[in-house]
């Protein structure tokens, strides 16, 4: 596997740590439960780390970009999935247009 294609992959394995990092904070309820808000302190920490693995092959610019947009996609989503948190249609268009702005980074 070439260094951008693992560099790549890295941002991809770091968007789902930290999505599952924010959907841990919020079961946390403000930290009041501990393991919980442990759990997404460990999750962020893999995340930065995965994206530390991710700028050996890619510019830092292109993967933090890339890293915070599959992060809120993932985040906004998992919200609407597993907490049913509502998102308004002008919501569904940022998202779709963000998922085109991902798209036309990464063919950068």
């Amino acid at each position: 596997m070439s260094l951008v294609a693992t560099s790549i992959l890295a941002v991809v394995v770091a968007a789902i740590l930290d999505v599952a990092a924010n959907l841990l904070l919020a079961r946390s309820d403000g930290f009041r439960r501990r393991l919980w808000g442990i759990g997404a302190l460990v999750m962020v920490g893999l995340a930065f780390s995965a994206l530390a693995v991710a700028v050996r092959g890619l510019d830092l610019a292109v993967a933090y970009a890339m890293w915070g947009g599959f992060g809120i996609l993932g985040t906004s989503l998992g919200g609407w999935f597993f907490f049913g948190q509502k998102l308004k249609p002008i919501a569904w268009l940022g998202i779709a247009l963000l998922a085109g702005g991902l798209a036309i980074l990464h063919t950068s």
